[in-house]
């Protein structure tokens, strides 16, 4: 389970709420993704599976405590952990919650990829994506199913259009970036937990999204994130612009590999 904050219910702004420890309602936005990661544990279990791995993935692992987490969990949390986390051919299935659209959604609430503030946008082999495409990409280079999303509408979309046959949880839809229509916490918990039920019982019928190398992954950055000329050159690593870089592999991973570690 890839979890992160800003596709909860109820979570509308960064500053108020996202920022660990800084952020007026920081303690809130933990209860309410745990309330949802939890729900989420339970419908998995529900379906059927024996072992669910969570990673703490919203601010570099500051945000789930084994305090409060599903007693069933193992936690994955802290850093570094990326690029390919541990998604192997052990791994059954992957699913997110909390999870946000790409940058430039429509309406998406507090869509960005990566990093806000430095990224513009991916495409990967000329398709735009955002975290959910790059980790169900990850997740399809080890055969393994991305099964289901919890999010608003515009992260639901998204993933559906990678996974038709998904299960998703739509817990909010947005009418801006920063604000949007939410469902109550319990209302929120109780979708989750069904769609997640559903997954784990239809994990047969859900297949990897078909990843076909080799990768050239396109990245448009902002200009606060715009990385600098080298007269060092990589291999696979190409500036096709002053904020765009190419960056190319035999596989998704590899290029993503490249890419995290410009």
């Amino acid at each position: 389970m890839i979890t992160d904050m800003e596709g909860v219910s109820g979570i509308f702004d960064i500053e108020l709420q996202c920022e660990p420890y800084k952020s007026p309602r920081w303690e809130e936005s933990r209860k309410l993704l745990t309330g949802e990661v939890n729900a989420a544990a339970d419908g998995l279990f529900d379906g059927g599976a024996t072992e669910v791995i969570v990673w703490d993935g919203h601010d570099s692992g500051h945000t789930l405590s084994v305090l409060d987490i599903h007693p069933r969990v193992r936690l994955l949390t802290g850093t570094p952990v990326l690029p390919a986390l541990p998604i192997d051919s052990s791994v059954s299935a992957l699913i997110f919650i909390g999870q946000h659209p790409m940058a430039g959604a429509a309406n998406g609430i507090l869509s960005h990829t990566e990093d806000a503030a430095g990224v513009q946008n991916w495409w990967a082999n000329g398709k735009p994506v955002g975290e959910i495409g790059i980790w169900t990409m990850v997740a399809a280079e080890a055969r393994v199913p991305t099964i289901m999303l919890s999010g608003d509408t515009a992260a639901c979309k998204e993933f559906l259009d990678l996974v038709p046959n998904g299960e998703c949880a739509e817990v909010k839809s947005g009418v801006s970036r920063t604000a949007g229509f939410m469902l109550p916490h319990a209302a929120a918990t109780a979708l989750i937990r069904e769609k997640a039920r559903r997954a784990m019982e239809r994990l047969a019928e859900i297949r990897p999204y078909k990843v076909t190398g080799p990768v050239e992954l396109k990245i448009e950055y902002t200009t606060a994130g715009v990385r600098q000329p080298t007269d060092r050159p990589r291999e696979g690593v190409v500036q096709l612009g002053p904020r765009t870089w190419l960056f190319r592999g035999r596989t998704f991973t590899e290029a993503v590999f490249l890419a995290f570690s410009m």
